[in-house]
């Protein structure tokens, strides 16, 4: 088993995950509807550039270019037939930046083999069973590992069944495994599931995550208003992670761009470390621009208090409602309306699922 994340942690005080695979890759010359992971083998060249450039920008975890890399997403571009060369691509792009440019640079960064979400719905209110979704996680993460990866990174989970698969699967590999859900509806993710939840469900799984947290959403204070809550909830020991988006996506000539800037995303970065995350990084809309200063505000950074909800409001931004309500951690929406409102967002979701970029 690969320990080299564990390493790290023990040595340090907090590391600095990468930022966004998709949004960069868009501005590398990605077309909409592409698949991102079919690069790492028709453009390995601007995959390697993307890591390198986030290595160089001072991250010590990179993730591998292989978020829809399981069948069922892949089924999508005709390519479920080729999980396995992909994903082994993907790991060992990463591996080969990771070493050569760790060696120069004299550190060592980790490569995280990045397991996103099916885009099916589980039972019992979708029709993927948990055999058939941990079978599918399973074949993905054997191949990340074969490739070179250190730890398996589960990221953009909405469901209890799907993180449960996923961690299951990944399982398979005797690698570390990293966790995080999306939360970016109402504080809640699109299932339902409360930061309070979490900090309480990776108890239970098996194996038990080496860290866990957040990542995308709706902006870097909405991820921030769930980090506290989840700093609250979390046992002692747990290890959390926060992986924000760069602000918010708006329409400009023509093409999506992010709005947080670099000075935004090192003042999340610092909130962050208040908060007690230790693995900090950026999700959609994030550059290595962004990356560098987030670094930058890092280094020789002294953690102050728990910060309130008002500071970050202050700091980073409005937040939802939902976000701010100071309700029991860990609550499932109430009653009978509650368990429809999921059932509607699982639905609904079978059709969108977009990956996250």
């Amino acid at each position: 088993m690969s320990d080299r994340l564990s390493r790290l942690l023990d040595s340090r005080p907090w590391l600095l995950a990468d930022g966004a695979t998709g949004t960069n890759y868009f501005a590398a010359g990605l077309q909409s509807g592409d698949a991102p992971e079919l690069w790492n083998v028709d453009a390995p060249e601007r995959v390697t550039a993307l890591h390198a450039s986030f290595i160089e920008a001072g991250a010590d975890i990179v993730l591998t270019n292989s978020f829809g890399g399981t069948g069922y997403r892949l089924k999508l571009h005709q390519a479920q037939d080729r999980v396995p060369e992909l994903n082994r691509a993907a790991a060992r792009l990463a591996r080969e930046t990771a070493d050569a440019l760790g060696d120069k640079l004299g550190r060592e960064v980790v490569v995280a083999g990045s397991m996103g979400p099916t885009g099916e719905i589980f039972e019992p209110v979708g029709a993927l069973s948990l055999e058939d979704g941990t079978a599918a996680f399973a074949e993905q993460a054997q191949a990340l590992a074969e490739g070179g990866a250190d730890v398996l990174w589960i990221e953009t989970i909405s469901s209890v069944e799907e993180l449960s698969a996923a961690v299951a699967g990944a399982g398979t590999t005797g690698l570390p495994v990293v966790c995080t859900l999306s939360f970016d509806t109402q504080g809640r993710t699109m299932m339902g599931v409360t930061a309070g939840q979490l900090a309480g469900l990776v108890q239970e799984l098996s194996p038990a995550p080496l860290a866990y947290g957040g990542n995308c959403g709706t902006g870097a204070a909405e991820l921030m208003a769930v980090m506290l809550k989840m700093a609250e909830a979390r046992h002692p020991d747990d290890i959390l992670v926060a992986k924000s988006n760069c602000g918010i996506p708006e329409f400009v000539e023509g093409e999506i761009r992010y709005n947080g800037t670099p000075e935004l995303m090192a003042d999340y970065a610092r909130l962050a470390r208040d908060c007690g995350v230790r693995i900090i990084g950026g999700c959609c809309g994030t550059t290595a621009a962004h990356l560098a200063a987030m670094h930058e505000a890092l280094e020789g950074y002294e953690p102050g208090e728990l910060p309130s909800l008002e500071s970050v409001v202050a700091r980073l931004g409005e937040i939802s409602a939902g976000a701010a309500g100071r309700g029991p951690l860990g609550d499932r929406p109430a009653g009978d309306a509650g368990g429809e409102r999921r059932r509607r967002r699982g639905r609904r979701a079978a059709d969108e699922a977009p990956p996250r970029f």
